[in-house]
């Protein structure tokens, strides 16, 4: 009789949740940076801000070859791979010299940032016992590192300059590359592996569930991106009067950031004790009126409402991961995590071209905010459609035979 699949280290978890922070930090360093960047360089918001464009597309399509060098090559050579290539390639960008060679920057950075969902997920959910305590508490490391790479840029920038903003994270990256190869030492991170009784889930079934992870990821990614990436210029534009530095902004955004990753926890316990179908729903529907109140508030109403709605935005991150989680062997789950990512991240690298358009346009974001509203109705649909426990409950029988 085999014995059964024992979880990670704690040490080794510890460091694939400072992955996380890093991964979205590096990520988020630019949109408050391009405030410094474009004061620095005499260009409007709306010229520089696409520069991001090809780090975000970088993010999803790399997401692909990511997850399949994972599951057939090494899950831990391509974590390492991560820490070690986003700090080197976070620390370049810090020596663009004009537009060009920022825009390859952002690019390289968002290419070894897909490296970590598709990798650090499926490594972080294997023989979990507590799947969505696990999600939650990696949640709120990954919503943390976009909240203190809005606080942390706008401190470096007005401290020491733009450049500095990029250097420092760069550096962390590499730092916490050695403490993972420390951490992983003895411990067997290869190719997933397939385990005797895992359940076989119906095509039909598994041809939904995965049809709504498109769905409801592909919305998700956009509205996330869209509300992460023009925040600190809404809150510059909405709260001066509470914020007139490129610090402060970066100070409230943090806050804004750091209340609503505790959705992450709230919703990985909620997950534990009660069906997953239920949470999405409710997660799903209150995202609708938030947004479109978050479009014609300013002041202190603009500062709460962006509260509540970033708390339900973060919230459904773990929902997703759940959803493959539970309906995706280990041996492919790195695969199928990069195609749930390269959705998301590929439909949230849209959100940059929206962002400055609707800005140059309309010279404020309360259409940004009407248009991502309607997008969350789609993903209430999506919710509404996700199969329920009845569903879920014909392939219990199969995995308990098994074992």
């Amino acid at each position: 009789m085999q014995n059964p699949p024992r979880p990670n280290p704690p040490r080794l978890d510890l460091f694939l949740n400072v992955g996380h922070f890093l991964d979205h930090l590096a990520m988020l360093i630019f949109p408050t940076a391009v405030l410094a960047i474009g004061a620095a360089w005499q260009r409007p918001y709306s010229e520089l801000l696409p520069l991001a464009l090809g780090g975000f597309i970088a993010f999803g399509a790399f997401s692909i070859p990511a997850g399949w060098l994972a599951d057939r090559w090494s899950r831990s050579g391509m974590m390492k791979l991560f820490f070690f290539g986003i700090g080197a390639a976070t620390i370049a960008t810090g020596f663009a010299r004009g537009p060009a060679e920022l825009a390859v920057g952002l690019a390289a950075i968002g290419m070894f940032a897909a490296i970590y969902h598709p990798v650090g997920i499926a490594m972080l959910v294997a023989h979990q016992p507590k799947l969505g305590r696990t999600l939650g508490v990696n949640g709120v490391w990954g919503n943390a590192g976009l909240a203190f790479a809005a606080l942390l840029t706008g401190a470096l920038a007005d401290l020491a300059g733009w450049r500095m903003a990029f250097f420092v994270p760069g550096v962390l990256c590499i730092a916490a590359g050695f403490g993972f190869v420390w951490a992983a030492r003895g411990v067997t991170l290869g190719k997933g592996a397939a385990r005797k009784g895992e359940a076989r889930i119906p095509r039909a079934l598994l041809a939904r569930v995965f049809l709504i992870v498109a769905v409801a990821t592909a919305c998700g990614g956009l509205i996330f991106n869209a509300t992460t990436v023009s925040m600190p210029k809404v809150f510059d534009e909405r709260l001066s009067a509470l914020a007139g530095t490129n610090f402060g902004i970066g100070l409230l955004v943090c806050i804004v950031y750091l209340i609503a990753a505790m959705a992450q926890l709230l919703v990985g316990w909620w997950m534990d004790r009660k069906p997953v179908k239920g949470v999405f729903v409710v997660v799903a529907l209150m995202q609708v009126p938030l947004l479109l109140a978050a479009g014609s508030l300013s002041g202190y109403a603009m500062l709460a409402v962006a509260v509540a709605m970033m708390f339900f935005v973060f919230g459904q991150i773990p929902i997703n991961d759940a959803m493959i989680a539970r309906y995706t062997a280990d041996e492919w789950r790195a695969r199928a995590y990069s195609v749930r990512y390269v959705v998301s991240f590929g439909a949230s690298a849209t959100a940059v071209p929206l962002i400055a358009w609707v800005h140059r346009e309309y010279g404020d974001f309360q259409p940004l905010f009407a248009i991502l509203s309607a997008v969350a109705v789609l993903t209430l649909v999506a919710a509404l459609a996700f199969p329920g426990e009845r569903a879920a409950a014909r392939v219990a029988p199969t995995k308990a035979a098994a074992g």
